[in-house]
């Protein structure tokens, strides 16, 4: 052999070894059945190294179970609702999108590709289901699909709606396939929904990502974009003054050229996400 991967110990809650004398001790029959073992199986993978111990709070199972699992089974919901009343058929040699948020989560995607990859053949599952978590929750549920939901509400199926559809198409099956070393059933019922008749996701290639469809710059532009968003939703939560009400302008301290220019470029998204009329940047 070339490599050996020792797993730590499965403490309680409380770093205490778990034994039937001192009550801490877990049945996993019982867990599995409760939480499902896609559930427990990542919860246990993404949250300590496998050769770290690993501190066991049935809160975290549940956690994502509701974090991941339950938002990327509403993502694929709200995808199969449209593309089943629009007949949308995805699309083998489909072309690139001409829309920035869909050359933005394609890029985020390859990014991801790149990353679960080399997390996986370095023997670091953790870090691999963790991407996999920001990307499903940050990126594709909080950001692109939320942002994007008035082009699959339009009316008629044209281009833009039709590019929408497939790069939501596209994340999820890429998805199914990057989770399916850890989540093996999920992934396998949301491959072969979206993919239907297909073999199992374990009988298909494992993606690879492709440099011409990652665009750095833009995913820097963007994860401006979402910062900053951020902050301003947090100021607003802070002074209760809900999303509803606009504001005539806010205030972003910049230092660099370089970052001026960046915010400048998705200004029109930010003012649109927190409800303001004027972004000014100041010294």
């Amino acid at each position: 052999y070339k490599t050996v991967v020792s797993n730590g110990l499965v403490l309680d809650k409380n770093g205490n070894k778990m034994s039937k004398r001192l009550g801490n001790a877990v049945d996993p029959f019982s867990t599995i059945e409760k939480y499902g073992a896609d559930a427990t199986r990542w919860y246990m993978i993404a949250n300590a190294a496998p050769w770290d111990n690993l501190k066991f709070d049935m809160e975290g199972i549940a956690e994502v179970q509701r974090k991941l699992f339950g938002t990327l089974y509403n993502t694929y919901n709200f995808f199969t609702l449209y593309a089943n009343i629009d007949d949308f058929v995805p699309s083998i040699n489909n072309k690139e999108s001409s829309d920035e948020l869909d050359r933005w989560i394609t890029s985020v995607l390859h990014t991801l590709i790149n990353e679960v990859t080399e997390h996986l053949t370095n023997y670091e599952p953790h870090r691999a289901a963790r991407a996999i978590e920001i990307f499903v929750d940050e990126n594709l549920s909080n950001w692109y699909v939320r942002l994007s939901r008035r082009r699959f509400w339009k009316g008629e199926m044209n281009e833009d709606k039709r590019a929408a559809y497939q790069t939501l198409y596209d994340c999820l099956i890429t998805v199914a396939q990057l989770m399916s070393p850890v989540a093996p059933f999920f992934g396998d019922w949301l491959y072969n929904n979206l993919n239907a008749p297909a073999d199992s996701v374990h009988l298909s290639l494992f993606p690879v990502a492709d440099k011409n469809l990652q665009d750095k710059a833009l995913e820097q532009r963007m994860e401006l974009a979402q910062t900053i968003s951020s902050l301003v939703l947090s100021l607003r939560k802070k002074t209760n003054i809900k999303v509803r009400q606009p504001l005539s302008r806010i205030l972003v301290p910049v230092l660099s050229g370089e970052r001026k220019k960046q915010i400048e470029e998705v200004k029109h998204i930010i003012l649109s996400e927190v409800n303001v009329k004027e972004l000014e940047l100041i010294e």
